[in-house]
C-alpha cells in the first residue's frame, strides 16, 4: 500500500474511533509505532489538524472534514463491479443497500463524469442468479444470522433425501456459483453446511434451545479449517 493511502487510512480511522494511541493505530495499520509517529508528523505538516494528548492518544480537531472523495478509474470500476456482484448474487434487500451505497459515493465524487456508463463498463455480471432459489431465501438467511434466530428448514440433499432440520445459522459463504450456510444443527449436534439452493422451505422458529458453549462463527471456521487439514 502506498504511503499516501496509509495516511488517508489513518485519518479515516481517527475520524471514526478517536482518541487512539500510537500502539492502537499501529495495530490497525499493521505498521510499527515509530512509523505512526512519522505519519502523524507528515499529516501535521500537510495541514491536517491532528494532535496528541499524553496518556490518551491522538485526535482530530472537532469539525474536521476530508476533502471531496477521490477515486482512480480502477478503484471506481472495482467498486461498480463489486456492487454488481452483490446485486446479482445475494438478495433483494442487500442488493438495494449496495446500489444505495454506490449512489452516495457517486454523488460525493467531485467529477461526476468519471462515473462509467453501462455502455462503457467492460466487466459485466449476469443477473440470471436473481431468478434462482438461493436468491429468494438469501435475504431471510442473512436477516436470521444478524438477529440470532433459530430456523426450521426443509433440506434436499445431493442424494435427493429430504430432511427437516432445526438450525442456528452462523454465516453465508460463496464458492463461485454456490452459496452455503454454515450452521449449528440440532439434529446432528454439530456444525453442518447446507447449500442454500437446496433449502426448499425456510421459516423462523420459536425454538428456545440454548447453543452449546463455544458455538460461534469463529469456532465454526476453525472447525472447518481443522477438517480441511
Amino acid at each position: 500500500m502506498r504511503k499516501s493511502d496509509r495516511l488517508f487510512q489513518l485519518t479515516n480511522i481517527l475520524r471514526r474511533h478517536q482518541p487512539l494511541t500510537a500502539k492502537q493505530l499501529a495495530e490497525k495499520l499493521m505498521v510499527s509505532e515509530r512509523t505512526i509517529y512519522r505519519y502523524v508528523d507528515d499529516l501535521s505538516l500537510s495541514g491536517i489538524p491532528i494532535y496528541g494528548e499524553p496518556g490518551i492518544g491522538y485526535r482530530l480537531s472537532e469539525g474536521f472534514e476530508l476533502p471531496p472523495l477521490q477515486l482512480s478509474p480502477g478503484e471506481l470500476e472495482a467498486l461498480i463491479t463489486g456492487v454488481s456482484f452483490i446485486a446479482s448474487l445475494t438478495g433483494r434487500d442487500f442488493a438495494a443497500s449496495a446500489h444505495s451505497l454506490l449512489s452516495k459515493i457517486e454523488a460525493a465524487l467531485p467529477n461526476r463524469s468519471e462515473v462509467l456508463s453501462n455502455e462503457d463498463r467492460v466487466v459485466r455480471v449476469p443477473a440470471h442468479h436473481r431468478e434462482s432459489e438461493a436468491y429468494q431465501v438469501w435475504g431471510m438467511l442473512h436477516s436470521a444470522i444478524e438477529r440470532g434466530c433459530w430456523l426450521a428448514i426443509s433440506y434436499n440433499s445431493l442424494s435427493q433425501v429430504e430432511t427437516s432440520r432445526t438450525i442456528f445459522p452462523l454465516g453465508l459463504f460463496y464458492w463461485g456459483g454456490i452459496w452455503t450456510l454454515g450452521s449449528w444443527c440440532m439434529l446432528r449436534r454439530d456444525y453442518r453446511d447446507f447449500r442454500v439452493d437446496r433449502i426448499s422451505e425456510l421459516e423462523l422458529c420459536a425454538f428456545e434451545g440454548v447453543l452449546p458453549e463455544g458455538v460461534s462463527l469463529s469456532a465454526y471456521i476453525e472447525f472447518k479449517s481443522t477438517k480441511a487439514d
